[in-house]
């Protein structure tokens, strides 16, 4: 059957970006047909070596967010590879890399001096922090981002002490946004015919995301309570234990608690007025999911799923990495894709959680080997042989 165009075919994309921020980013845009160009250091991208592996280079936190992508190797510090990159940006439609501002302007790729080649192109900054600010040009990863913009400080609310997700959520979520951004500035090109610069930063981008829930009373002026969003900050709000398992369960509306009373017999907390409202939950929460977490301690995960779904209320049991690939409803759409890469075998990557017109987006072409994809790039733009060696020779 033939495949339908993706919406991004046609558009390139050099993506000097390295770790988990850019690297996802871009991947989001190659997964919907761009053309992305991966220049990297003679080094390669860290990620290349973090976590298990079967060859040197192509390890498992690398192979999670750079398929659909070609690999180049550039040394940006010798004149020749800079010449390469130069003629590069001249056809290129996306030029995004998250280098501090400071160490882009030395290697001469700033915003402004790109733009002035290629006044069409857009130019992507991801940033720790905004440039103009105090913390603007520091390095910044993702556990420094969760403690600076609140997730920590979160934990230390409901705890008493500062802990991190244990998942990159800063470098995901704001590779999510840049995403975004940077499709938004794509949009104005095509409209204006203008490129433009745009700057993301984790920091700015991950208190934004913190505080849609958590900013509460100090959203007025003068603020009218303090902040922080009680129902997560509930030492209750946790997976409750059954008599098997656990399981995370969240009847929201007065109509879903109705009926989660019901199905759990439990008509007289129906009647409790702490809990007949939604102003009520909300002022006693903690006292409701300490009793729905010994509702559920009294019965088996399956048992209390089953009841539960029935009664259209959102629950789910919890699962544990490990069980991820064992999960029903993955299975039955078969989320986690097998396809076999030329030098890596057989491999697993999970989908996205995009469709267009009912299908998934295509893993067009495997992860790349550090500079796979060099010689082709560059003949295509016009190098000779020797021109190439000289190119490549780091």
């Amino acid at each position: 059957m033939k495949k339908q165009p993706l919406p991004l075919e046609g558009v390139k994309v050099l993506d000097l970006t390295s770790v988990v921020m850019g690297p996802f980013a871009t991947q989001v845009l190659g997964d919907f047909g761009a053309e992305i160009i991966k220049i990297e250091e003679p080094n390669g991208d860290i990620t290349r070596v973090i976590g298990p592996g079967r060859n040197s280079g192509m390890a498992s936190l690398y192979m999670g967010s750079n398929r659909n992508k070609k690999s180049l190797v550039l040394n940006l510090k010798k004149k020749e590879a800079k010449d390469a990159l130069w003629k590069l940006i001249e056809e290129a439609d996306i030029f995004i890399h998250n280098i501090r501002p400071q160490k882009i302007a030395v290697l001469g790729f700033d915003p402004d001096t790109v733009m002035k080649k290629n006044p069409n192109i857009v130019y992507v900054g991801l940033h720790g922090y905004r440039e103009d600010g105090p913390y603007g040009g520091q390095p910044a990863f993702d556990d420094v981002i969760q403690g600076q913009s609140g997730i920590a400080g979160a934990f230390q609310a409901r705890d008493d002490e500062p802990n991190l997700a244990p998942t990159i959520v800063a470098d995901k979520s704001i590779a999510l946004l840049a995403s975004t951004g940077l499709l938004a500035a794509y949009i104005r090109r095509l409209k204006t015919g203008n490129g433009s610069f745009l700057e993301v930063s984790m920091f700015e981008g991950m208190v934004g995301y913190v505080m849609i829930e958590h900013h509460a009373g100090e959203t007025f002026i003068p603020p009218i309570d303090k902040a922080g969003y009680s129902r997560v900050l509930s030492r209750f709000r946790r997976p409750h234990k059954t008599k098997d398992g656990y399981m995370c369960i969240l009847p929201y509306t007065d109509n879903q608690y109705e009926k989660f009373w019901l199905a759990v017999q439990r008509l007289d907390y129906a009647k409790d007025e702490r809990f007949n409202s939604i102003k009520n939950r909300s002022n006693n929460i903690s006292e409701l999911y300490e009793i729905i977490g010994k509702i559920a301690a009294e019965m088996k995960t399956d048992k209390l799923v089953s009841i539960l779904t029935k009664a259209e209320i959102p629950c789910g049991a919890v699962n544990k990495l490990e069980d991820l690939k064992k999960d029903p409803h993955l299975k039955e759409i078969g989320f986690f894709r097998e396809f076999r890469h030329p030098t890596e075998g057989l491999i697993q990557v999970p989908e996205s959680a995009f469709r267009l017109n009912r299908e998934g987006l295509p893993i067009r072409s495997h992860q790349p080997k550090l500079g796979e994809h060099s010689e082709e790039i560059l003949k295509e733009i016009g190098f000779n042989d020797s021109e190439i060696m000289k190119i490549l020779d780091n």
